[in-house]
């Protein structure tokens, strides 16, 4: 006889690569979650395969373990964020799956505060909190300004609708997925598997989100959620920021053209590309030839000049995939 599945309340699913120096501080803040008493919930490691000890590290906290939930490891040898949060939402046995990068700490009450607003939305497919930075060193001047493109957002104190036909979503850097929706939706094959081998090319997260939006699910934003996104030093630096604003803006043109019928498909490249040539000129006139000397301007305008690049990437990668 088949052994019946165990359904908790919550998973947390860490995906995480060469995350051994990382893990142990996150581990630590989810054993001091405040009000989870009631909750039946558990912790799974999906190593998108590590090349340090991570597998040791974890081994050792389970040889160790004392909690009442449990902690699970997982392998995942296919690399790319999209096929670890694949892995993660297919073990996962909570009905809400939050998904938390090796990076990223959560708010004492992140956990109580994530199952309540779950709880009370039957619709919800998928929400994130705040994510509020955590630095090595000073950021730049006017950071904020570009401070998305690390996944630190900020939305104010009102719960609210995401906008997924604009693109306007939460980062899966700490991010609650209902199973139902991630089982029904999630793509089993995505385009768009993460920063892989050196290369920056992301919008994995978009990607899902889109797909869950699409099937008729809601993405909410939970202002009671608060986690801070960990940035050591070399994250601030120029030349990183630079090609991480700029393969933010590649994956555009095919991320709006998801969910578009294909007669609209010319009309956003079109959108797409006027657009981005406004945004590049109002900002040459904003910044009056500093634009490769300022380090936000110039952040602007590699995303708004992948942007424009994004159509011709999409033309000719992924057009057919997407049809």
């Amino acid at each position: 006889m088949a052994e019946k599945e165990v359904t908790l309340d919550f998973t947390i699913a860490i995906p995480t690569y060469n995350g051994a120096s990382r893990l142990p501080k996150l581990l630590a803040r989810l054993q001091q979650q405040k009000n989870v008493v009631e909750i039946s919930w558990e912790i799974i490691i999906i190593d998108n395969d590590s090349q340090d000890n991570t597998a040791k590290i974890i081994k050792s906290y389970q040889n160790n373990w004392q909690q009442n939930y449990p902690l699970r490891y997982f392998l995942e040898t296919k690399q790319g964020a999209a096929f670890a949060r694949l892995r993660g939402g297919k073990e996962a046995k909570g009905k809400l799956i939050g998904f938390i990068d090796d990076d990223v700490l959560p708010d004492y009450n992140w956990l109580a505060e994530a199952w309540k607003f779950g709880c009370d939305r039957p619709h919800i497919g998928a929400y994130s909190g705040s994510i509020h930075g955590e630095f090595e060193s000073p950021p730049p001047e006017n950071f904020d300004k570009i401070a998305g493109f690390l996944a630190i957002r900020k939305y104010g104190n009102q719960a609210q609708l995401f906008d997924p036909p604009n693109l306007r979503l939460p980062p899966t850097a700490s991010l609650v997925v209902n199973r139902q929706a991630w089982q029904e939706s999630a793509p089993i094959n995505p385009v768009l598997i993460g920063r892989v081998g050196g290369k920056m090319l992301g919008g994995e997260d978009y990607e899902m989100l889109i797909h869950i939006h699409s099937a008729g699910w809601e993405i909410w934003y939970n202002p009671a959620m608060n986690s801070y996104h960990q940035i050591p030093s070399w994250r601030l630096e120029r030349d990183y920021l630079l090609a991480l604003a700029y393969h933010s803006g590649l994956p555009t043109c095919y991320l709006r053209s998801l969910s578009a019928l294909p007669w609209q498909k010319p009309l956003i490249a079109i959108k797409i590309i006027l657009g981005s040539l406004r945004r590049m000129f109002l900002i040459s006139l904003k910044y009056q030839g500093r634009v490769k000397t300022d380090l936000v301007a110039a952040c602007e305008w590699q995303f708004f000049w992948g942007n424009i690049l994004s159509v011709f990437y999409y033309i000719l990668n992924w057009s057919r995939k997407s049809t």
